[in-house]
């Protein structure tokens, strides 16, 4: 069995990577990191106005005539759990066999494909031909870092992506994603006088996850789990809303919320008593199975000095009772998977606006916008804006491709097995790339990362040396 270099450079990469904040749209000090990298290890290196990196280091002596590759990252994470991503640390720990952090999300996603090929870049023992690193942002929250790139900013066609997340495949295909953000017109207005009470609706306890690889798993979103708690109410109280503030990321499944309401004080002890109970029942018999830990507290809290307009949060009702969420589609081609599906990941209300953001995925690129576009009708009649963020296409490699059959072989060869060849209903960045980059062929792959963008995210360590191992033959391959 060939002698392959040890993981430890990759987790000491990662380790840096974790004290550097990365939330999506605030990448500047990771970009700085990787251009320092850069320079230390003498190699040429391209920073662009999205703060994109690609580093470029020559072949192994011997293997300047081999085709260049290309390794994509992406250096932004989803920040959950975390009061502020700017400051706030994530402390990793290993539990079982697994690398998890303590209540925040990890940022294996995509920390750790990003590590390994620093690893590469810092390495004289690895055997590679012309290399190309390339490091984009704002992945998580709309690509326009890919988007965004320039025509000439890679050179090579044979890309390495390490930001898949199943470690028995090959990714061969992704959805595409439409994001929008909606923003439904309010006013602050005074709060009312005479005797009312004031109630904090919370809901926290979900699973969350992943807005694409999780949305057929049953899980409990707490946007739909707001909407039924709101109109289950309407009628029976008249109620006031002062802010709203559900879920934490657009590209994740929703897991927590908090509804500040009052009511005439003459209903309040019934409200209380009533509601709580009634409604967590109701949640545990649609989601006990599948989200066991979520569940609905409603406390007193203080009067807040305004409300929201009514017409806005009535507004917000009708449009969450229209819009679809969840899965929409199944594929009638992949059997088990996924064909389209939307999530509306986050609703806060703001100085003059209640934002809503949706996330709509497809393997079918007509059929995704179409559907994006009927959310953005149903906004429109709400009195709503709507904001198209990202429009990503849909990626379907070609099964049988000589680049694919050399991954696979890498796999048996190396680790006994062949993996299977997927397309995913997540999106990456490679629908920008087959459209900038003519003639480009990719396989992405990775290590087992469980519940990405949730405070569960893991990553099984066992899997990271694994695909350590398959990255480094595959590129000797490659050269």
């Amino acid at each position: 069995m060939e002698n392959y270099p040890s993981t430890e450079a990759v987790f000491n990469i990662f380790k840096q990577l974790n004290q550097i904040p990365r939330p999506s749209h605030h990448e500047e000090q990771v970009a700085d990191f990787l251009c320092q990298f850069a320079r230390e290890h003498g190699l040429e290196y391209q920073r662009d106005a999205q703060n994109c990196v690609v580093i470029r280091k020559p072949a192994t002596p011997g293997h300047e005539a081999a085709e260049p590759v290309v390794v994509l990252n992406h250096m932004d994470m989803v920040c959950v759990g975390m009061k502020n991503p700017l400051t706030d640390p994530i402390q990793p720990y290993e539990d079982n066999g697994w690398l998890k952090a303590r209540g925040t999300s990890l940022g294996a996603d995509n920390g750790i494909g990003l590590s390994m090929a620093l690893a590469v870049l810092a390495s004289e023992q690895i055997v590679h031909g012309p290399m190309e690193v390339i490091t984009t942002t704002n992945e998580e929250d709309g690509m326009s870092g890919a988007a965004n790139l320039a025509a000439d900013f890679i050179r090579g066609r044979k890309v390495i992506n390490l930001d898949s997340e199943d470690y028995d495949t090959i990714t061969t295909g992704a959805a595409g994603a439409y994001l929008q953000l909606h923003r439904i017109p309010t006013e602050h207005q005074p709060s009312p006088g005479g005797k009312r009470r004031w109630y904090r609706i919370s809901i926290s306890g979900g699973l969350g996850g992943h807005s694409g690889v999780d949305i057929n798993k049953g899980r409990a979103s707490a946007t739909v789990l707001t909407w039924a708690i709101l109109a289950a109410i309407y009628n029976d109280y008249d109620f006031d809303i002062s802010s709203i503030r559900v879920g934490e990321a657009n590209a994740s499944i929703a897991s927590s919320a908090e509804i500040i309401v009052c009511v005439p004080s003459g209903e309040a002890a019934e409200f209380v008593k009533s509601q709580e109970q009634s409604l967590n029942e109701w949640i545990r018999q649609e989601y006990g199975q599948n989200d066991p830990n979520i569940g609905c507290h409603i406390e007193k809290c203080e009067r807040q000095g305004t409300i929201l307009s009514r017409k806005s949060w009535e507004s917000l009702l009708t449009v969450l009772e229209q819009v679809p969420q969840g899965v929409v589609k199944m594929s009638e081609t992949m059997e088990g998977t996924v064909e389209t599906s939307n999530n509306v990941g986050r609703i806060v209300s703001e100085a003059d606006h209640i934002l809503v953001s949706t996330h709509t995925r497809s393997f079918i690129d007509r059929d995704m916008i179409a559907l994006g576009r009927d959310i953005a009708k149903a906004f429109a009649k709400a009195g709503a804006t709507s904001e198209v963020v990202m429009s990503a296409p849909a990626w379907q490699e070609n099964q049988e491709s000589e680049f694919l059959r050399l991954t696979s072989d890498t796999f048996n060869d190396v680790l006994g097995w062949r993996p299977r060849k997927v397309a995913m209903h997540f999106v990456l960045e490679a629908g920008y790339f087959v459209e900038k980059y003519p003639g480009i062929e990719i396989a992405s792959i990775g290590p087992r990362i469980v519940e990405p963008h949730s405070t569960s995210e893991r990553v099984e360590l066992s899997t990271i040396g694994d695909i350590w191992r398959v990255f480094i033959e595959l590129l000797k391959r490659m050269a």
